[in-house]
């Protein structure tokens, strides 16, 4: 093979990985997967590969990461700046606190001689009042000449020089200029400040707030930019991914793979219904159909669609809110078809069992989590609650017999051709598919049968599902439509609309 065209692959593969990298370093999120790598070797070339120079890949990059920063904060309502914390016994760290350490000591020392020197004093006071500037909003006119009067590095150089400057006044200044200045969350913040009256010590925890506010000032921006951004994301993305799309020709495979996987699993399944008159494939259909499939993805096997990689946490974390939701719906509706209408009814005992349940499978996806144990567990402890309650209704209580089958049938959800749990998960993703559907026509769909229990969280779901998901096809539909065009046949063709 031409070594341009190995160039080109890496080149393609490096800014794919440099996409989910920066992204998931980004969101970080709790929940967190390895996405392989592309193995773009095994995937047919859609066009010829060309030569991707260094500069044109860190282009790329930095527009890739803009677009992901962009997407997020429109996305994720709750999106905030924090500070990055290092972890505990790094490297990193160790150097941080050393140097800073060092910094102070030094500072210390200064201000401990005969006479003091003032000279990192002074450039902390110039840094702390660049700070406070920037904290500054338009109308702060006030606000900012007195920060020019009162930090005048000129004159308090002046005062250095002359051994007039008192850093304990200004210090004093700078705490009730920060409290002016801060959110009501770091007044408890502000209060310490003005208890400490060693000078190093203050100055350090000045600093220490001062991040705090700038983080405060930054969530604040977020929060105020994002309606005008929502108007201007979805173009923006569109323009970003192309700007790639027009680097990396071959960006698009995967997405095609989903789309086309999902075309020809409706096809399989028009095919067992027998239907005399089989519904058509209609795009829009198609894709509902296909962001369906990525609740029920693999993440450890196979590569997720570019067009949605922004989002892979969010789709692996509503995966796992519908897996955990099924599995508690299917156990309660065990429950109550075992006892009958001894327990019909009964208030507060639901959300009982309900909250039983979901303690107990809380962490159902971490790796220690064993499901035999936990559905044995929740046997017992359904048992002994059924007992409580029908005891205290007049009822019989529970026979070995009775208990033994409640125990072997909650048990059997475990595997997945359980019949209750392939049941509940058909009739969930029946709802998740018409809530897609019903947005439409701004209605909602029916609760199906036997999820009651769990109503609440459903439509939870339903609502992140349906928001993340219209937004995506604003953003990719024009990427959309040329894909399903080309899987189509000619018989099966209509008017695209995604």
């Amino acid at each position: 093979m031409p070594k341009d065209s190995d160039e080109s692959r890496k080149g393609e593969k490096d800014s794919k990985e440099e996409m989910t990298e920066e992204t998931s370093e980004m969101v970080r999120r709790r929940v967190r997967v390895e996405t392989p790598s592309p193995h773009r070797g095994a995937t047919a070339q859609a066009s010829p590969p060309r030569f991707v120079s260094i500069e044109e890949l860190m282009e790329t990059a930095k527009g890739v990461t803009n677009m992901a920063l962009a997407h997020e904060i429109v996305v994720n309502q709750v999106f905030q700046v924090k500070p990055t914390e290092l972890p505990e016994e790094s490297l990193e760290r160790r150097v941080k606190e050393i140097m800073h350490k060092a910094f102070w000591d030094c500072l210390e020392s200064q201000l401990n001689q005969d006479p003091p020197s003032f000279d990192h004093a002074i450039k902390l006071l110039s840094e702390i009042k660049e700070t406070l500037l920037t904290l500054l909003l338009p109308g702060h006119g006030r606000l900012r000449s007195r920060i020019d009067e009162v930090l005048d590095l000129p004159l308090i150089q002046q005062q250095a020089e002359k051994g007039a400057l008192d850093i304990g006044q200004l210090s004093q200044f700078i705490v009730g200029m920060m409290g002016s200045l801060c959110a009501p969350c770091r007044d408890e913040d502000i209060n310490k400040l003005k208890e400490i009256t060693d000078i190093v010590p203050l100055l350090k925890s000045i600093f220490t707030v001062l991040d705090l506010m700038k983080m405060d000032m930054a969530n604040f921006a977020v929060s105020s930019i994002r309606p005008h951004l929502m108007q201007q994301s979805v173009e923006y993305e569109r323009t970003k991914f192309q700007e790639f799309l027009e680097k990396q020709p071959n960006a698009l495979d995967y997405t095609e793979k989903w789309l086309k996987d999902t075309v020809n699993a409706m096809r399989e399944s028009e095919v067992c219904c027998a239907s005399s008159d089989p519904p058509s494939l209609l795009p829009l259909h198609i894709h509902n159909q296909a962001y369906l499939r990525l609740l029920r993805w693999d993440h450890s096997a196979e590569p997720f669609p570019e067009t949605v990689l922004m989002d892979q946490m969010r789709f692996l974390e509503m995966q796992q809110d519908m897996e955990r939701l099924v599995l508690i719906s299917s156990i309660l509706l065990i429950v109550y078809t075992t006892t009958g209408e001894a327990i019909s009814g009964l208030p507060g005992l639901m959300e009982k069992l309900k909250s039983t349940v979901n303690v107990i499978l809380t962490d159902m996806h971490s790796p220690a989590f064993s499901a035999q144990e936990a559905l044995a567990s929740i046997g017992e402890k359904m048992c002994v609650e059924l007992n409580d309650c029908l005891g205290q209704h007049g009822y019989s209580p529970f026979s070995a017999d009775r208990k033994g089958t409640l125990k072997g049938q909650i048990s059997a959800t475990v595997l997945p051709d359980n019949a209750v749990r392939k049941l509940i998960e058909s009739r969930v993703q029946s709802y998740l598919l018409a809530s897609l559907e019903s947005t439409l026509h701004q209605t909602q769909p029916a609760l199906p049968g036997g999820l009651a229990p769990m109503s609440r969280e459903l439509k939870e779901l339903a609502v992140r599902f349906s928001r993340l998901v219209n937004f995506n096809k604003l953003v990719f539909s024009p990427f959309y439509q040329r894909i399903i065009q080309k899987i189509l046949m000619p018989s099966e063709l209509t008017s695209i609309d995604v």
